[in-house]
């Protein structure tokens, strides 16, 4: 019994060589910048356009039918994003709570009255 040969198609020469996406690129730098910034609230900004932008780069890379990559960058910028968010939301968070704390009195004083009859 005769097995085919287990090779790649041949591609046509008219087929443009594969290349990364730079959107692919922009996301995983975006969401770097969202997980560094992210404890300073400020990571909410490069995270929500690093998940616009992955929408954006997915849809381009299905589109491309296999001449554009970049869908494994795409997944871990998703995931530093989603990361940043869930730091900024954490510093929210504590720093609210803290602020609370602040407005609690000391407990230093009496609450009654000590002259009592």
């Amino acid at each position: 019994m005769a097995y085919p040969m287990l090779t790649q198609p041949l591609r046509h020469p008219a087929d443009p060589d594969p290349t990364a996406s730079t959107k692919a690129r922009a996301v995983l730098l975006l969401g770097i910048a969202a997980l560094v910034t992210g404890p300073m609230v400020g990571g909410l900004v490069p995270a929500w356009i690093a998940l616009a932008l992955a929408r954006q780069a997915t849809a381009d890379i299905d589109a491309a039918a296999g001449f554009l990559t970049g869908r494994r960058l795409v997944r871990i910028g998703t995931a530093l994003a989603w990361a940043g968010v869930a730091l900024a939301a954490t510093a929210l968070v504590l720093a609210v709570v803290i602020g609370l704390l602040h407005l609690v009195p000391t407990g230093a004083g009496q609450d009654f009255d000590s002259h009592t009859s």
